[in-house]
């Protein structure tokens, strides 16, 4: 819709719509009604609802919920796509992996307050997380350069 002209859609509107759909993997979605669609199919159709806007910032809220690991990787990619492409992107998440993995900046929360703000590796530490989420905490990097978090229980005295 924000791109629909006066008296209908123009070549351009179909375009934006196209390549938001290609970007999100639902173009063979594009008969079927929103209500035929999974959880998934259909935050992986909102999503390219929203692309097709062309936004300046995009919130996105939970973007992976409902997702395959695969299609969580893809959204996250395009997400980062959007914001190689010029656009200001925030992200909430609590997959601390996710973060570790695509944000250039992490806001870390929790009760409401600011935890800390910055670099995820400078801001998602064990002691950080054990201080948040009351769990242990260890980081690591994959043989491709991927980080990970792994957490488990605290050790209880």
């Amino acid at each position: 819709y924000p791109h629909r002209a006066r008296w209908g859609e123009t070549e351009a509107d179909r375009a934006a719509v196209a390549l938001a759909m290609a970007a999100t993997d639902v173009t063979q979605f594009a008969a079927r009604p929103v209500t035929a669609l999974s959880g998934g199919e259909r935050a992986r159709v909102l999503l390219a609802r929203v692309l097709a806007g062309e936004p300046q910032w995009l919130l996105a809220d939970e973007p992976l919920a409902n997702l395959d690991p695969a299609h969580q990787l893809d959204t996250l990619e395009c997400l980062r796509d959007v914001a190689r492409g010029g656009a200001g992107v925030i992200v909430v998440l609590h997959d601390l992996n996710h973060a570790i993995r695509v944000a250039d900046e992490v806001l870390l929360l929790c009760d409401g307050r600011i935890v800390a703000q910055g670099a995820p590796d400078d801001v998602l530490t064990p002691v950080r997380i054990a201080e948040t989420y009351g769990v242990s905490s260890h980081i690591g990097t994959t043989p491709d350069g991927v980080r990970f978090i792994v957490t488990t229980p605290m050790a209880r005295p």
